[in-house]
């Protein structure tokens, strides 16, 4: 079905909210609110409010991302075709929608969830449009911060099971998510560098035709989030399940970001990507089997 200037079709909905990447803010969610509520009775009246609300914020924050980013979308081949980017939508049509969803979902989380899982669904939408985005234009640190909203969502599941931000569960969920994120986006901002580039994005591929940088900072991460998956379980809190398990996985991770690091070849970065993309469901299966 063709899009029409004016006319939301469901297609380019889809696209408006991001609707793969609120998916994994969903998931991960979903993850969160699973960990608190480990050894107790799920209640799935709450979960399915926890993640209603979570993904009409995701929507939102994405909504708002792409007008920000309209003219920048337009420049790169991979999101010129997004209904802003192509004129296929008024940014003030966009506003309006996300504006709805956010209200919606900031509301929906506060009234059929809970104070704390709200204000972190709301804190990661400002963080991610009026920090993060603004900050891709100026400084490379944009990706740091983007991390940091992208690991704010396994905290609203956890928040919503009713349980404390102080606590190291907490901690690890967000040191999870936070770590996942940078080999992962090193390696698409690499692959698309050029783009980036010619959009006008500070990113820490910037210049780096050959992949040196890219990739040694991949490798840098990688290996951060090697040694932070095994404070689980040296502090008792996962069993030798998990150990086995972020040992395979994670080292999975440090091995191909090594081979990106040292080939510094576009399939191998490729394939840096797709596993981490692999990497997350999996070791968040792993650690609901193996918390203690």
């Amino acid at each position: 079905m063709e899009a029409s200037a004016g006319v939301l079709t469901r297609a380019d909905f889809m696209t408006l909210t991001k609707a793969r990447l609120s998916f994994l803010v969903v998931v991960t969610t979903l993850f969160g609110y699973l960990l608190g509520a480990r050894g107790e009775a799920v209640n799935l009246w709450l979960l399915a409010h926890t993640l209603l609300g979570t993904t009409l914020c995701a929507f939102a924050a994405a909504v708002y991302n792409q007008i920000l980013e309209m003219e920048a979308d337009a420049k790169m081949a991979r999101t010129a075709d997004r209904p802003l980017a192509a004129r296929r939508m008024s940014p003030e049509l966009a506003f309006g929608i996300g504006w709805v969803l956010a209200a919606l979902g900031i509301l929906h989380l506060l009234m059929r969830v809970n104070l704390p899982a709200a204000s972190l669904a709301a804190a990661t939408i400002a963080i991610y449009i009026f920090i993060y985005t603004p900050l891709k234009t100026r400084s490379t640190s944009n990706t740091l911060v983007g991390a940091i909203a992208g690991a704010l969502p396994p905290l609203i599941g956890w928040a919503a099971a009713g349980k404390a931000l102080v606590a190291p569960e907490a901690v690890f969920l967000f040191g999870l998510l936070f770590f996942w994120q940078l080999p992962h986006f090193i390696a698409i901002n690499w692959m698309y560098h050029a783009q980036y580039e010619e959009a006008g994005f500070v990113m820490w591929s910037n210049g780096d035709e050959s992949g040196a940088k890219s990739s040694l900072l991949a490798l840098g991460f990688s290996l951060a989030m090697f040694v932070f998956m095994l404070f689980p379980y040296f502090t008792g809190h996962a069993s030798w399940i998990y150990l086995a398990g972020t040992i395979l996985l994670t080292g999975m991770l440090v091995a191909l970001s090594w081979r990106f690091r040292r080939t510094r070849q576009r399939s191998h970065a490729l394939a840096l990507f797709f596993s981490t993309l692999l990497y997350l469901p999996a070791m968040l299966a792993i650690v609901l089997v193996a918390w203690r």
